[in-house]
């Protein structure tokens, strides 16, 4: 059955002006311009056991301007909570796409670190970022993907040349507020050979945004021997649809950390993509997300093992109440050639109520013979013994749940290195399980 492709609600000239106001080199606006020929043909995409085409990914409104502030004392109490007090040597602030606050300590600076906005990045550092820009993520993977690279109005470009070692870590912080907005907005975080960094960024929509899209899409680039932790937290208001996509490539001897937490109130997709590609190189996934209302989330993991002597490890953890339906898949690929390769993945997923739903969906794709490989899955309520346990303290029966659910998810809210962002996590997670 063929599906019928919805035009889009802006057409080739718009492209082209926003573009030219934005004052782009030929090379973005021509990509802009490819990219939405591509957006008018291809389908949306299918994620396994979720409809998702009457969702709305392309009705937003698409070109703002934010306002500049001169100090973090300047910005709303809920993002200056997420920075602290301590941390604001290395921040970006964005509205609605465009950057409102930035900060580089001057000893990274000095070291050649790039920490800026995208729009800043293509006129400055255009000739580094045309390097990297989509080249893990493909364009013409689907609608979103070729939407996205069309409308691009935001986004994060932190470099780190080689060896530099960068001890804080770096924050960027993305406020949605506009009402009927699309937030699209491309981050791009490369790891020269033997450096390394703590990226961490947050997503917040507001009330304000009623019915908005967001599209997210991240690449991040580990280079010989380095290493990078990239902590998320993702908060969209119900209103807010969103399509996110954040995929790494990991060379020789380098090492990526997520930390994923993914806590939408909206429909979501979202999709992670690891290639570890060099020998002996590494990731390790943390994911959580708690599914809520009627909210209908799909959730793809995918590791590729590329390269000999590869390791990875991911642990997902889902809650689901209410009436929230989600889907978690995870796939492990050994190529043929990645001999001695280590992959094992954990998805845990648990159900508060008797509406909700929650599949979790382990896939192993071994190509070699000489490795090791493995998974688990499960999917199931409240373990009554830990219930009675705590019940038995003199503890009532939602409040005993409530912890019940926190410590199922502390792994991922331990592991961010910010304070202000664990704080928010945790926050989000004692709200959503209410």
């Amino acid at each position: 059955m063929s599906t019928q492709i919805k035009p889009l609600p802006f057409d080739a000239e718009n492209v082209i002006n926003f573009s030219s106001n934005r004052r782009e080199p030929e090379w973005f606006k021509n990509i802009r311009v490819k990219a939405f020929g591509l957006a008018q043909q291809l389908p949306l995409p299918k994620p396994e056991k979720t409809r998702i085409e009457d969702w709305n990914f392309t009705n937003f409104n698409y070109e703002f301007n934010g306002t500049p502030v001169t100090s973090p004392e300047e910005l709303p109490d809920d993002v200056r909570k997420l920075i602290g007090e301590d941390e604001k040597g290395s921040v970006l602030i964005h509205q609605n796409g465009a950057a409102v606050f930035r900060n580089l300590s001057q000893s990274l600076r000095e070291k050649g670190v790039i920490f800026t906005d995208l729009s800043t990045a293509v006129q400055k550092y255009g000739d580094l970022l045309q390097k990297y820009y989509f080249k893990t993520s493909q364009i013409d993977k689907h609608k979103l993907t070729a939407l996205h690279a069309a409308m691009v109005n935001g986004g994060t470009f932190l470099y780190v040349p080689k060896n530099v070692q960068v001890e804080l870590p770096v924050q960027s912080v993305s406020i949605q507020d506009a009402p009927s907005s699309g937030l699209v907005t491309h981050t791009i975080v490369v790891a020269e050979q033997g450096s390394s960094v703590t990226y961490v960024e947050t997503y917040l929509s507001q009330s304000s945004v009623g019915e908005g899209v967001a599209n997210v899409i991240s690449e991040v680039y580990v280079g010989e021997n380095a290493r990078v932790k990239f902590g998320v937290v993702d908060h969209l208001t119900e209103g807010v649809v969103g399509y996110v996509n954040r995929q790494a490539n990991v060379a020789r001897d380098g090492s990526l950390q997520w930390a994923l937490g993914q806590m939408n109130d909206g429909n979501t997709v979202s999709e992670n993509m690891t290639t570890l590609e060099g020998d002996g190189s590494s990731v390790d996934i943390k994911a959580v997300s708690i599914g809520s209302g009627s909210q209908r989330q799909n959730f793809d993991n995918h590791i590729r093992h590329v390269g000999k002597a590869t390791n990875s490890r991911l642990l997902v953890r889902g809650v689901q109440k209410d009436a929230a339906n989600s889907i978690f898949n995870a796939v492990t690929k050994i190529e043929h050639g990645a001999s001695k390769a280590d992959g094992e993945q954990t998805q845990r997923v648990l159900m508060l109520s008797e509406k909700a739903r929650g599949d979790a969906n382990p896939i192993l794709l071994i190509d070699e013979y000489d490795v090791i490989a493995g998974h688990a899955a499960s999917v199931g309520r409240v373990d009554p013994a830990q219930l009675y346990y705590l019940m038995s303290r003199g503890i009532r029966k939602e409040a005993a749940e409530k912890l019940i659910v926190e410590g199922f998810l502390k792994p991922v809210v331990d592991l961010l290195p910010i304070e202000g962002v664990k704080k928010q996590l945790a926050g989000l997670i004692e709200r959503k399980t209410r």
